[in-house]
């Protein structure tokens, strides 16, 4: 592909993108071909997931990062001042530390389904990302990758967390407390809280580095992303 065809294209996109948010499906449809439309978006949020997933999946990725650090269920985030008072604090401590690590060896199965999930991005899937405001990336990946994800990271995390007593003592009086109606709701294990939390911080995160790159495409050093988000 020689230059003037690489900038006709980039440019191409660069336009559409500009003038989505005022066009309806049809106009968005009719300006460019499928490779067109997408091709920014998708470099951005290969280049978020990739990123997501380094990130979080690093020593202390979660751990560190108040933003999505993963604290304890509700249930037992209640009961943790009487616990700790009763000399179980280095329980609780040891609990959230386990349950954060569990996340980052979680997250690094991510990658290929994120991956796998733009690579099938439809032209109305990149319409409705660009039109949908700060949410739109974590509704497109949740509703693409949520369920096979957790399928995922469930293992992963049980066998963190199984080793640790508290776990399963907290898991045997939650499940009692919910036949007996003394919790509102599914009752949920510690492996569930922390699996959907991985995922919660995972998406953050994705969102986080899209919006970034949207705002400085130079910053990011991609030359596709620089020519494309770079002119808008």
């Amino acid at each position: 592909m020689n230059r003037r065809t690489v900038l006709s294209s980039s440019w191409a996109t660069c336009i559409g993108l500009i003038t989505l948010e005022a066009l309806p499906a049809t106009g968005w449809a009719a300006l460019f071909n499928q490779a067109d439309a997408s091709a920014a978006l998708r470099a951005a949020l290969e280049r978020g997931a990739q990123v997501a997933v380094k990130q979080l999946g690093a020593a202390d990725g979660f751990l560190a990062n108040d933003k999505v650090r993963i604290g304890l269920p509700d249930v037992l985030e209640k009961a943790a001042p009487i616990l700790r008072t009763v000399g179980r604090g280095a329980q609780l401590d040891e609990l959230i530390t386990s349950m954060n690590h569990a996340a980052e060896s979680a997250v690094a199965l991510a990658q290929p389904l994120l991956i796998q999930a733009i690579k099938s991005m439809s032209v109305q899937d990149a319409q409705r990302i660009v039109q949908g405001g700060d949410n739109a990336v974590t509704e497109y990946f949740t509703s693409k990758t949520r369920a096979p994800l957790s399928q995922k990271f469930m293992p992963v995390v049980s066998k963190s967390l199984e080793k640790l007593s508290i776990t399963r003592q907290y898991n045997d009086l939650a499940g009692k407390a919910s036949k007996l109606g003394l919790v509102q709701g599914d009752m949920v294990t510690v492996q569930d809280h922390v699996t959907q939390k991985a995922l919660d911080g995972l998406y953050f995160v994705i969102g986080e580095e899209e919006r970034r790159i949207r705002k400085d495409p130079v910053g990011t050093g991609s030359a596709l992303l620089k020519k494309v988000f770079g002119a808008l």
